[in-house]
């Protein structure tokens, strides 16, 4: 008789956390990670053509991969049939040795979007709150409701100006925080929190809350980065995606940094699994190109600063954005104006109940941007009252996602 195998102890997990890892696989079968692209797709009606008109509504980047990448992408493609293991550390080490980090402090993964759920998973519970700015990205609210964390609301400093996270009143807004998460450049909004503020967030939270640290959108803005934070043991976790200024979206691939020890706490939820090979080749050739930062940042911060300029000039208050996407004020309901938009096939970003007669545009090409210029001077000339956005995708209507309402 074959002596009885206990299956926690062969995972090399203890029983407690086991259990939590168990709580968290089940919570996970019930949670579609809360992306840009879901939420923008969640607005869209009837499935919007993507070959047919103009999408500045998820804060893509209409110029893709960069030739390196896409150059890497085709070079892989042969090596298909295989799971290259290799790669994905490879990438990792490169992204490390550019920081001056410590390879075991970064952890690829599938875009940013699920290590940031997964950090709401795993440090936040009913009696460990997510504290989040707002208006600000929706996704950890999302996740904060599977683990049952309230959900703390602080509005920004400054809306009429600055536009920035209110760090104190973040710090303040619970004892015990589990997550404080900090979007700089912020999402929607575009605008930056200063870094004495973020050192200000890191000294003061309460002991034992993580500091979320978003830099989806720091390639666009002259932020300096927080990973210094990371090197100092800090308890900070730091996301990096690929899906704004390298123009990879679609192929997602981004990374947690963080103490080993922190990185360790988001592995029982998910990414565990080979990543694809082609956005791994992409990523790391788009690391490599020293050139793709400077060029890419200067094309969209130069289109940025023309859209603005252009609506300043004809009365519209701007969120002072250093990113890919702003808030204007349309002194409206947003939604009227998403709706009269939408009927002459230009989508922009949804709205934020915070913010009501704010609609978010994402920053497209140039020629993209001046038919948004016409297309919204015209809707702005007329009457939008009562227009409504055409009915989802009877398949979105269908689905029970809280973000649709």
């Amino acid at each position: 008789m074959q002596p009885s195998v206990d299956p926690v102890a062969c995972s090399g997990l203890s029983r407690r956390s086991f259990f939590r890892f168990a709580a968290g696989a089940s919570a996970l079968a019930t949670l579609p990670i809360l992306t840009e692209a879901r939420l923008a797709m969640a607005e869209r009606p009837k499935f919007a053509d993507p070959n047919k008109g103009i999408h500045i509504d998820a804060n893509e980047n209409p110029l893709g991969p960069s030739e390196s990448a896409r150059q890497a992408i085709a070079n892989i493609i042969p090596k298909g049939g295989r799971y290259e293991f290799n790669m994905q550390e490879e990438l990792a080490e490169t992204f490390a040795k550019i920081e001056d980090l410590s390879p075991d402090s970064v952890l690829p993964f599938s875009g940013s979007s699920e290590p940031l759920h997964y950090t709401v998973l795993a440090f936040t519970d009913a009696h460990r709150p997510l504290v989040i700015a707002d208006p600000g990205y929706e996704a950890p609210i999302w996740a904060a409701q599977v683990t049952g964390a309230p959900v703390l609301k602080v509005p920004l400093a400054d809306p009429k100006g600055a536009a920035c996270h209110d760090i104190k009143a973040m710090i303040a807004a619970a004892s015990t925080p589990g997550v404080i998460y900090i979007c700089t450049p912020n999402n929607p909004t575009g605008t930056l929190t200063s870094r004495a503020d973020i050192e200000y967030a890191v000294a003061h939270a309460p002991q034992g809350s993580i500091i979320l640290i978003d830099e989806a959108y720091i390639h666009l803005s002259d932020a300096a980065s927080s990973l210094d934070f990371v090197k100092e043991g800090k308890d900070v976790i730091v996301l990096r995606t690929f899906s704004k200024l390298y123009g990879m979206a679609g192929l997602r691939m981004g990374f947690a940094v963080a103490r080993p020890d922190l990185l360790k706490k988001l592995t029982p939820f998910g990414g565990q699994n080979p990543l694809p090979i082609t956005a791994l080749a992409a990523a790391k050739a788009s690391l490599l190109d020293k050139d793709l930062v400077p060029a890419r940042k200067k094309i969209i911060g130069d289109t940025r600063a023309e859209t603005l300029s252009w609506l300043k000039s004809n009365g519209y208050a701007v969120t002072p954005s250093a990113s890919n996407c702003f808030m204007v004020d349309v002194k409206r309901p947003g939604k009227e104006v998403y709706a009269a938009m939408a009927a002459k096939e230009i989508y922009i970003g949804r709205i934020w109940p915070a913010w009501p007669t704010c609609v978010r545009v994402t920053v497209g090409t140039h020629d993209e941007m001046l038919a948004f210029q016409k297309t919204f001077q015209e809707v702005m000339a007329g009457s939008t009252a009562g227009l409504v956005a055409p009915p989802l995708h009877p398949k979105l209507a269908e689905r029970p996602f809280p973000y649709l309402s």
